[in-house]
């Protein structure tokens, strides 16, 4: 299964509802709860650069495309998070390799949404 299909299934089963992929907030968040002023990214650890995972390696070839691609997408992570807390908006980043540990990741986003 999906990452971003995980946490929504997860979500979910915890009794929480949530919106998708709001476009009137900076980074169109994979899921929002806008009455607790939360959000939730699922990120691939490749796409956003997931410091020392093993599924974030740098590619070996094309390294002029590919390096700054990476590091554009880092930078507008950065700045979409800014915003949102800027905005009032308690975000939890969820890396595409924090999916594979079902328990670890319920209790990390239980305890994200009841606080």
């Amino acid at each position: 299964m999906r990452p971003e299909m995980k946490v929504r299934k997860l979500v979910h089963g915890l009794g929480y509802r949530f919106r998708l992929h709001r476009k009137d907030l900076p980074g169109k968040p994979d899921l929002a709860f806008p009455s607790r002023r939360k959000i939730i990214f699922v990120h691939g650890c490749f796409w956003h650069s997931h410091g020392s995972c093993k599924i974030a390696h740098r590619p070996k070839s094309n390294l002029d495309y590919w390096t700054p691609k990476l590091e554009r997408n880092r930078s507008r992570d950065i700045g979409n998070l800014e915003k949102l807390s800027a905005l009032g908006w308690k975000v939890l980043v969820v890396w595409e390799c924090q999916t594979s540990n079902e328990l670890r990741l319920r209790a990390q986003l239980s305890r994200f949404l009841e606080s």
